[in-house]
Formats: structure tokens, sequence, C-alpha cells
């Protein structure tokens, strides 16, 4: 963490994401900086003590970074980066919190020589947004994937490691493509499923059956990701589309090989799939320390 301490963070978003990452460096010996537009959660950040100062406006608030943090939708995220590498210093360092970084790492591929910019994804997070859902320990022992782009230099990448270990995660480097195919079947294509599973049975509440009274633990669980954030999995979706759809279209596949063992009427095939599925579920749990 020698890299970061006495520099300037700035952060732009303190949603989940910016604001759980703040909490996790206030005691890393960083000036932190956020840039954010909503003026009641810049009086939140500042009356908690969350930030050193925090602004509206874009260009003031990276204009003395040692490293500027996206910590945005990754729409927003496309916008912005012509912006904060116009207004930020030579020195400065880029990186993105965004969800998909096909495009994000093109995008940062295009930027002025000189400019230093990596790719980032950390894997957590949860259906909540906002400042008032930030937790400090949000990163601790998560993967924090890193993506190099034409603009990163050995410099950028000592930065952003150092920030990835004073928020307590993992770093992962990874190539945007790889990145992006991993996701989709993992992230991206589980939420797609919870929101038919919520469309299904939302159809069947609609027709007057009790559902809702029915719907115990296993609906909550499995159905949780429905309640993400849209504009989010938009921008998700727009980005990453081919690989979300070839995920979606293998996971259609494995729901036609439970439809054709529960039509077989073979329990003795359906048992020994189902103890398969329980099996990798150990061996995931286990490679997770959980």
């Amino acid at each position: 963490m020698d890299s970061l301490q006495g520099k300037t963070v700035t952060i732009v978003g303190l949603g989940l994401m910016g604001g759980s990452l703040a909490l996790a460096l206030r005691d890393c010996s960083v000036r932190l900086v956020a840039v954010e537009p909503d003026a009641a959660t810049r009086e939140r950040a500042l009356a908690q003590g969350l930030v050193d100062n925090a602004t509206a406006d874009l260009a003031s608030g990276v204009s003395g970074a040692d490293l500027v943090v996206l910590a945005a939708p990754v729409g927003a995220i496309l916008d912005l980066l012509p912006a904060v590498a116009a207004a930020c210093p030579d020195s400065c360092t880029i990186l993105d919190l965004g969800s998909t970084k096909g495009a994000v790492v093109a995008a940062m591929d295009r930027l002025p020589a000189g400019t230093q910019a990596v790719g980032g994804h950390p894997m957590c997070g949860k259906e909540m947004a906002g400042l008032a859902a930030a937790e400090a320990d949000l990163y601790v022992g998560q993967t924090f994937f890193l993506c190099r782009s034409a603009r990163t230099s050995p410099e950028a990448e000592a930065t952003v490691e150092a920030l990835v270990a004073a928020a307590g995660a993992q770093p992962w480097w990874i190539e945007p493509e790889e990145h992006d195919r991993l996701v989709a079947l993992v992230s991206h294509m589980p939420y797609f499923a919870a929101a038919a599973l919520m469309a299904e049975a939302a159809a069947v509440a609609t027709a007057g059956e009790q559902v809702w009274r029915a719907a115990a633990g296993g609906f909550r669980d499995t159905s949780r990701l429905a309640g993400s954030e849209p504009r989010m999995i938009g921008d998700i979706a727009r980005t990453n589309r081919a690989a979300i759809l070839e995920a979606l279209r293998s996971y259609q596949s494995r729901v036609g090989e439970v439809i054709a063992l529960l039509e077989s009427d073979d329990d003795g095939a359906l048992s020994a799939w189902l103890a398969a599925r329980q099996r990798e579920h150990a061996e995931y749990r286990q490679a997770k320390g959980s």
C-alpha cells in the first residue's frame, strides 16, 4: 500500500461500490475526494468523514488526483472517460469498476497517449444501491479483475494493485474478452434467470393464486438478483450481449436436460443427475473457502 500513502484518490460516484471503497480507504493515509452529482449524498459523505472533499464538478474533482476511480454504470463510464482524461494530471491513473470490460478497455485504448488507464471489476456487491448500503468490508477477500489497456504502464499497474490490496480484495489480471465471458456465466446470466423466475411467479400471482404467501426461503434466495438496478443491467446487456446470449442458451440446454429427465420418469437417472450437481456445488464452496 506504500504507493497510495499520501496520495489523492478521487472516487467518481458514491453509490454502493464507490461508497464502500471510500470506507475501505479511510484508514490508509490517503486524501479522498468524491465527485457526486447528488447534493444530499455529498453532504452525508462529508458529515460522516467519509471523504475529505466532495464536489459535483468533475474537472475540479479530478484535477489534483493521483488515482481516479470511476464507480458508475458502464454507460456512464464510457461517457466519463474522455472528460476525466482531459482534466486529470498526466501522472494520474484512471481505474473503472464497471461490470463489463470489452467496451471500457476499447474506450481506454482510444484515450490520448500519455493517459494511464486500467479496466477493473470487483466481484462483489448486492442488489441494494446507494451510499446507505455501503460497507467497509464489501471488497474483502473478493476477486478484483484487472484488465490492461493500451494506456497501462507498469506504474499504473502498481497503483491499482495497491488500491486492491488496501480494499482487501484479490487482484486477477485477465484479458477483457475472457473477463466478459466468465462474468456472463456467473454474474449476468444468473440475473436474467432470476428475472425470468420473477416474471413467471408474478404472472401466476396476477392470475389470483396465492403465490406470494407460498414463497419462502428458496424463492427469496433464487429471485434475489431480480431486485437489481435496471439501468445497470441494461448497460451490462448492451456491452456484453453476445456473451450473455451464449450463457443463456447454454443454460437453456441444461434446463432442457432437466425437463427430459422428468419426462422420462427415470428416478434413478434423475437422482444421479442431481447428485452430480450436489458434488459440483460442494467443489465450488470448497474452492471459495465457504
